[in-house]
C-alpha cells in the first residue's frame, strides 16, 4: 500500500498491563476509502488496539498516525474532532432518548453553539439545532431506520440498536470509523443486513471502516484487507483469500494437529 493511500498507520505499538504484555510490536495500517478487519481469535489484542487507536489506552511504545499527523499523545476528544469515531462490543445507546435524539449526539464535532445561545435560544442556536435534526434524519433513512425516528431507543429490537448505534456514528461525518463486533448477538440475517449496511458506508459516503469481528462470513465478504493478531502480535496480513488459506491463521484458529 503507497503512503499516499494510507489513511492510519500504527507503527511498533506495545501495551503491557502489569506482567503482561498485550500488544507486542504491532503495526497495523488502513487504507483510504477500504474496508480494513482486525481479527483473531480471544485475547488476541483486537479490542487493545482499537483503544489505543482512539486514545482510550496510552501505549508503552510505539506511535500512532492518522491522516499523516502523529496521533500518538492526543486526547481522545481530539482525535474524535480530526475525524475518528467508535463503537463498542457492548451495546450503548441512550435510554433517556428517543431515536433521533440519540443520533443527534453524534453530530456534537459539526455543530457547537455557547451555552448563552443554547440559554437566550438565539438565532444561531435555532439554525443549527435544525441543521443537526436533518443530518440526524439523514442518517437513520440511510440505515433503515427513518419510520422509528421518534421511538425510544430502548423499544428498538436488539438488531435494531446496533443500526442505531452506527447511524449515530456516522452522523458527525467521521473519516474513519472503528467498529468493535458490531454483529455481537445478531442473527445471520441481521448480520447479512448490518454488513450491507457498513459496505454502504464505505461506498456510499467514503468513510474508511475498520472492522473488529468474529463473524468471519461477514469479515470475509465485505474486507477489502485482513490483519490477523494473535497473542498480541500480527501473524499475517492479507487479502481475504490469502487469509482464509494462511496456515499460521488456520493454527491460530483451529489448533494444530498433534
Amino acid at each position: 500500500m503507497s503512503q499516499d493511500n494510507i489513511l492510519l498507520a500504527c507503527s511498533d505499538i506495545f501495551v503491557r498491563f502489569g506482567g503482561v504484555l498485550a500488544l507486542s510490536g504491532v503495526s497495523f495500517e488502513a487504507g483510504k476509502n477500504a474496508i480494513t478487519a482486525l481479527i483473531g481469535p480471544n485475547g488476541a489484542g483486537k479490542t487493545t488496539l482499537l483503544n489505543v487507536i482512539t486514545g482510550m489506552i496510552t501505549q508503552n511504545k510505539g506511535g500512532i498516525e492518522f491522516k499523516s499527523k502523529d496521533i500518538s499523545d492526543m486526547p481522545a476528544h481530539i482525535r474524535s474532532r480530526e475525524g475518528m469515531v467508535r463503537t463498542f462490543q457492548n451495546l450503548e445507546v441512550f435510554a433517556h432518548m428517543n431515536v433521533l435524539e440519540n443520533v443527534m449526539t453524534g453530530a456534537y464535532n459539526r455543530y457547537q453553539y455557547s451555552v448563552l445561545d443554547s440559554i437566550f435560544k438565539t438565532p444561531g442556536y435555532f439554525r443549527q439545532e435544525k441543521q443537526c435534526r436533518q443530518a440526524a434524519l439523514d442518517k437513520l433513512k440511510f440505515v433503515g431506520l427513518e419510520k422509528e425516528w421518534d421511538h425510544p431507543a430502548l423499544d428498538l429490537p436488539y438488531g435494531r440498536q446496533r443500526l442505531l448505534e452506527l447511524a449515530r456514528a456516522i452522523c458527525g461525518e467521521p473519516e474513519l470509523i472503528l467498529l468493535d463486533e458490531p454483529a455481537a448477538g445478531l442473527n445471520s440475517r441481521e448480520t447479512r443486513a448490518l454488513g450491507e449496511v457498513i459496505a454502504s458506508i464505505r461506498q456510499d459516503l467514503g468513510i474508511t471502516v475498520v472492522l473488529v469481528e468474529h463473524d468471519m462470513e461477514l469479515v470475509m465478504s465485505i474486507s477489502d484487507e485482513i490483519t490477523v493478531l494473535n497473542f498480541g502480535q500480527v501473524i499475517a496480513k492479507g487479502s481475504p483469500r490469502e487469509i482464509q488459506n494462511n496456515p499460521e491463521v488456520i493454527e491460530a484458529y483451529l489448533g494444530s494437529e498433534e
